[in-house]
């Protein structure tokens, strides 16, 4: 199975992923953000980086895809956002914000579709819901040189071309966690209530 963890930067990603595979025993898959060469870069000049970002994490994201369907079918992935929520959000609003120009932005799209017929949507997307005040909460928390100084408009910009992503665009299916309330890491009882509700969406225990 493929189980993927969508949500915008600060929603708890990377965590949810953590726990999911070790409380599940599934093998997850995290983005490439610690070591993407182009990152540090685009923080200080998107425009000028914005394009060799996206297709890095796309070409990222693709590569494992195919570790995926290279499987033998009896694991489980849990990734740490979607190759779709980088393209129908990330790479969107960086079009639309003016800092890939339109022979670019066709050029990606071109390339990701093309990727998309031997793709197939994840078991199940995980979206965490989150508030701007929440995200801005925990990117300071864990510290980054390169998100600190990241504007309002652009997580508010993100927040609201996820809504459109996970309830207009995407069609496969989704569970929905709003995460302004809760401590999943700390929290077992915040956790079991998300392992009841992954259950019954893949297994229909309840």
């Amino acid at each position: 199975m493929h189980i993927a963890i969508a949500g915008n930067i600060g929603s708890g990603k990377t965590t949810l992923t953590e726990c999911l595979a070790h409380h599940y025993g599934w093998i997850p898959k995290y983005e490439a953000v610690d070591y993407n060469p182009y990152l540090e870069d685009y923080y200080k000049d998107i425009p000028r980086w914005s394009f060799n970002m996206e297709v890095f994490f796309l070409k990222e994201r693709f590569k494992d895809l195919l570790t995926l369907a290279k499987s033998s079918g009896k694991e489980t992935f849990v990734q740490d956002r979607s190759i779709y929520e980088g393209v129908y959000v990330f790479t969107e609003n960086n079009y639309q914000m003016g800092n890939l120009s339109a022979r670019d932005f066709h050029t990606y799209m071109e390339l990701f579709e093309s990727m998309t017929h031997i793709l197939h949507y994840p078991d199940l997307m995980i979206y965490l819901r989150s508030s701007v005040s929440n995200l801005v909460k925990n990117i300071q928390k864990r510290g980054r040189d390169y998100e600190q100084q990241m504007p309002l408009e652009y997580l508010e910009r993100l927040n609201q071309l996820y809504e459109e992503f996970v309830f207009q665009k995407y069609q496969g299916k989704v569970m929905v966690v709003e995460v302004d309330t809760l401590d999943f890491l700390r929290n077992k009882k915040d956790f079991s209530g998300i392992i009841d509700q992954i259950d019954a969406h893949l297994f229909g225990l309840f």
